[in-house]
């Protein structure tokens, strides 16, 4: 799991994808996932700095930029990896 902000957290296995939404195809992605009723937003009301795919299809506003959510799953990946290490040493 990784913290995307303000409480809001998701499955760091299931992102497919973390871009920003300025350019025109994502902003055409968020509004289908609108029409869909796909369409998660995490913001809180400030302004969405990443779009997160997601493997199911859904798409999530975030107020937090793609290389920080990037940097929280890998520090996730890294802390498991640490945790792992240390159980196969006992």
């Amino acid at each position: 799991m990784v913290s995307i902000g303000f409480g809001n957290i998701v499955h760091a296995n299931r992102i497919v994808a973390m871009v920003s939404p300025d350019s025109a195809p994502v902003r055409r992605i968020v509004a289908d996932a609108r029409d869909r009723g796909m369409l998660v937003d995490a913001t809180q009301g400030r302004r969405t700095r990443a779009v997160i795919i997601t493997d199911s299809g859904h798409v999530i506003l975030c107020a937090v930029h793609p290389e920080t959510v990037a940097a929280r799953v890998e520090a996730d990946e890294d802390a498991h990896e640490g945790e792992s290490e240390s159980r196969r040493r006992v």
